[in-house]
């Protein structure tokens, strides 16, 4: 998968892709990325990239010119890809949304400043994105957030899918809680079934955890998971266990 990051701050993003998973992806040819620096297509001493708001206003917004001619060459140069624009006005950047864009073979993330970008720029976007409602300094923080999370669901990327599929919200859930040694630490001990118990008795337990922590801490998550067999069994094991503590 390919990957390309518009930014007038390309050391950031850099800065960010030298460590970690995404870098070691990129290192062994799994994902590419591009860094684009947007001052290279200004034709002015200063390098301009932004100038001030028709109607007066404060703050200074994004020139077109520049955007238009870089997405121009990168075009030219790579063929088909999409557009996602980091935006607090944009639909908001979920797990699925991070599914759903592996799938895309080239993204060109279009990371503005100031007080946004001229609106004629909108008509080269295709996914305009949030990742909250608050606003950064610009799109580079977003932009790598989306990036990492969108890298996880690219084969290759991560050493053991496995652990992806145990991601909080990648089945509609939370994920279980998770302990490493020593068992007993300033008398704090790791449950005994992850200790002696089974496979089968961890996943059991594992289950009922990432289900309980869901209703717990994302109640509306939870109403919107599709419930299966084994989810109602593990709901069936919670209310026994509240039942018997309550007793």
């Amino acid at each position: 998968m390919k990957f390309a990051v518009v930014s007038i701050f390309p050391e950031m993003i850099e800065a960010f892709l030298s460590r970690g998973i995404v870098s070691r992806a990129r290192a062994n040819k799994t994902l590419e990325i591009e860094v684009i620096q947007l001052r290279d297509y200004t034709h002015d001493a200063h390098r301009t990239t932004d100038d001030y708001v028709y109607g007066g206003g404060g703050g200074m917004v994004m020139k077109p010119a520049p955007v238009f001619e870089c997405i121009d060459d990168y075009a030219t140069r790579n063929g088909p890809f999409k557009v996602v624009f980091p935006s607090p006005q944009g639909q908001i950047f979920d797990s699925a949304r991070a599914e759903e864009l592996a799938r895309q073979e080239n993204l060109l993330f279009l990371c503005g400043r100031y007080e946004g970008i001229d609106e004629r720029l909108m008509n080269l976007v295709d996914y305009e994105l949030s990742i909250g409602s608050f606003v950064v300094s610009g799109g580079e923080i977003p932009a790598l957030l989306m990036i990492d999370a969108i890298s996880r669901f690219v084969p290759g990327v991560v050493g053991n899918e496995r652990s992806v599929k145990q991601d909080s919200f990648y089945n509609g859930l939370l994920d279980h809680a998770n302990w490493t040694r020593p068992a007993v630490y300033r008398g704090l001990e790791v449950p005994a079934v992850y200790v002696n118990g089974h496979h089968q008795e961890i996943e059991k337990a594992r289950k009922r955890d990432s289900i309980l922590r869901t209703i717990l801490k994302h109640p509306k998550l939870f109403l919107e998971k599709e419930i299966g067999p084994e989810e109602k069994n593990a709901i069936i094991e919670i209310i026994r266990e509240l039942s018997t503590d309550a007793g």
